[in-house]
């Protein structure tokens, strides 16, 4: 009996990931797997777009002023220095919390750029998103709108683009009207995004003292919503501590009543009496701020009326993204 021959397979060529062109869905994988590209490279592909960043706007100046102008504040806009400045052309480079009908972004006729915030994004990294749509709208040509996109998975992000020691200080508008330069000229279908936007925005004020912190009207009462940097954990175990001892309030009438969770980090809020303004709260957040600096340097454990505080204030919070 002749001696059986060893069968061998030629050697597949193996290729980086770099090198894996895109190809659908169903299609055989290109690396010479043999099995399908949804199953093979496109698996990585896709969980890399869809991966949900925890702290999208981590490691840029004013964080917590990113999430709240994401989350929080209706019309507001920021002046964004890039790294390198700005490109020949672009005459300044502006962060809006909203830009009529939904845009992405726009390239205005003078080859200034507004960027919104509030938009929808494609994959779980907002400031992947934010991004490609900027270096969209630096590209394009005046006076031209751009849409939204999914991003490379491997494209730069807001801290690849953005100057790391630039500052970044919101400014909070009553309305819209920052959207152009002459309202009274805008077309039909932006004047009509605009009124309706008006519309709908709730009043709302940056506190001067202390960081990250909102004041708004609504008609029943108004409302304290303070974006704070601080690990959640460690916020909670000292909100509880002052609320527990009656020291977390901004003064008569008001309550801290829970918190939001958004974008990794922690919103604690407070109600207000309809008749509190943003500067009735000014000097009470300031006082506030030294009180819980104070709590969140202890380590003591928890008093049984700290932690029922703490579990209190866990059963109001509510994640926003």
């Amino acid at each position: 009996m002749a001696k059986k021959r060893v069968q061998t397979k030629a050697k597949r060529p193996q290729l980086s990931d770099a090198e894996i062109p895109v190809v659908g869905a169903r299609e055989p994988c290109p690396c010479g797997s043999g099995r399908r590209y949804k199953a093979c490279h496109g698996r990585a592909a896709a969980h890399a777009v869809t991966e949900l960043v925890q702290r999208p706007f981590e490691g840029l100046p004013g964080e917590c002023d990113w999430v709240a102008l994401r989350e929080l504040v209706p019309a507001a806009t920021v002046e964004l220095p890039l790294k390198g400045g700005l490109p020949e052309g672009v005459s300044s480079v502006t962060l809006a919390t909203v830009l009529p009908m939904a845009w992405p972004a726009l390239r205005r006729d003078d080859g200034s750029v507004l960027l919104g915030l509030q938009n929808d994004t494609a994959s779980g990294d907002i400031s992947r998103d934010l991004a490609d749509t900027l270096q969209q709208a630096l590209a394009a040509q005046p006076g031209t709108p751009v849409q939204g996109r999914r991003a490379p998975a491997d494209g730069p992000r807001l801290q690849d683009l953005l100057d790391p020691e630039g500052a970044f200080e919101p400014v909070v508008h009553s309305g819209f009207e920052f959207w152009v330069p002459d309202a009274e000229n805008a077309t039909p279908e932006v004047a009509a995004s605009l009124e309706r936007a008006n519309a709908a925005a709730i009043p709302t004020v940056k506190l001067t003292g202390v960081d990250a912190a909102y004041w708004c009207e609504t008609p029943d009462k108004n409302h304290l919503r303070w974006v704070m940097p601080h690990p959640e954990e460690q916020l909670l175990d000292a909100l509880a501590r002052l609320h527990a001892a009656g020291r977390s309030s901004l003064g008569e009438g008001t309550r801290l009543v829970g918190s939001f969770r958004a974008h990794g980090l922690t919103v604690p809020v407070w109600d207000l009496p309809s008749g509190v303004g943003a500067e009735d709260v000014e000097k009470p957040a300031a006082e506030f701020a030294e009180r819980l600096a104070a709590a969140l340097a202890t380590d003591e454990p928890l008093t049984p009326d700290e932690r029922r505080a703490r579990g209190g204030l866990t059963n109001r919070q509510v994640t926003l993204s």
